[in-house]
């Protein structure tokens, strides 16, 4: 069965309930140049609304022409209102996941689901996350990079990382507000820059906050292959072994013993990256991914791991045998 992890969904039921919501639940749809966009706390807004995040037969029709068996559907990450008060943000999360969790029971044995968190709160992201893997069947959660302005290292979140080791959830990092304060307006780089550099940033400070050390059952997936940091992985160990005063204090090995019990997806767009990162990371921990429907995904993604020039058995793990193992 060919996955692909890394695919965004705003569910059907979700916009309706966005359509519809009171100011009470701290939503507003707000009309812009581009389009309806969603205000969130009354501080956020998103990018406009896309139909195509929606529409189910376009994404079936997608993943056929793909020759994708199985779609993990997660949220759009603009979506995910860290920016409201901790009620709201529960009954927004929960709003959201049974609408993903509904979405997916349209075609079953398609679609597997990860969910949001409301990582304002500790606390509260634990109870949602048992929620949605325990209630309504999720696979795991989709974190955005930042939390409302702050990386997701300086967040408390421990016993989130214990609770998803625990139950085997699949987790997945993915930026959100990419380089917030610094000018990358133009060339289109707030996209093919910013996000890759703002999942660096983030994979960097949990490494070495000692995330992975203390919690190395985590399945861990970084989108858009992880970002700048598996080709800077070098840089990270040198700082590692030179500064340890400085890189130290959390971890006990070179940064990239930890990246490597990570997994990324395929999402990089040139044949020779992705022999690099199976040459780094392992063929086995390497997972097929679209970044399904934004223009920045891959189209043809089993044609593009075809083109990389690796071995069958290689193949065979990318496309299918290791997300089996994850999700079974």
């Amino acid at each position: 069965m060919i996955t692909d992890v890394h695919a965004h969904c705003i569910p059907s039921d979700f916009l309706a309930w966005l359509h519809q919501a009171d100011p009470s639940t701290g939503i507003r749809l707000v009309e812009t140049d581009r389009g309806t966009a969603v205000e969130m706390g009354g501080r956020a807004v998103s990018q406009p609304l896309r139909d195509d995040l929606t529409d189910f037969d376009a994404r079936l029709a997608a993943m056929d022409r793909q020759g994708v068996d199985v779609q993990v559907l997660a949220g759009w990450i603009d979506l995910t209102a860290y920016e409201l008060p901790i009620d709201q943000a529960v009954a927004y999360t929960r709003v959201h996941n049974e609408g993903l969790a509904a979405e997916a029971a349209k075609a079953p044995g398609r679609f597997k689901t990860i969910g949001t968190l409301p990582l304002q709160d500790t606390a509260a992201s634990v109870d949602a996350l048992n929620y949605a893997m325990d209630e309504l069947g999720m696979a795991g959660v989709e974190l955005a990079t930042t939390v409302d302005g702050a990386f997701i290292d300086r967040m408390d979140l421990d016993p989130l990382w214990a609770a998803a080791e625990a139950k085997g959830a699949f987790v997945v990092l993915h930026p959100m507000t990419p380089l917030t304060g610094v000018d990358m307006s133009q060339y289109f780089m707030s996209n093919m820059v910013a996000r890759p550099a703002e999942s660096t940033i983030a994979l960097s400070g949990l490494i070495f906050s000692g995330v992975f050390e203390r919690f190395p059952g985590l399945k861990f997936c970084v989108v858009h292959g992880g970002g700048f940091t598996p080709f800077q992985i070098g840089r990270l160990d040198k700082g590692y072994e030179m500064k340890p005063g400085l890189t130290a204090k959390h971890i006990s090995k070179p940064p990239s013993a930890y990246l490597k019990q990570l997994y990324l997806d395929t999402v990089v767009h040139d044949a020779g990256a992705l022999r690099y990162l199976v040459e780094l990371m392992g063929a086995d921990h390497i997972l097929l991914g679209t970044d399904y429907p934004f223009e920045m995904g891959d189209e043809d993604p089993v044609a593009f791991i075809k083109s990389a020039g690796l071995t069958p058995a290689q193949e065979e793990q990318i496309l299918s045998g290791n997300a089996a193992g994850l999700f079974g």
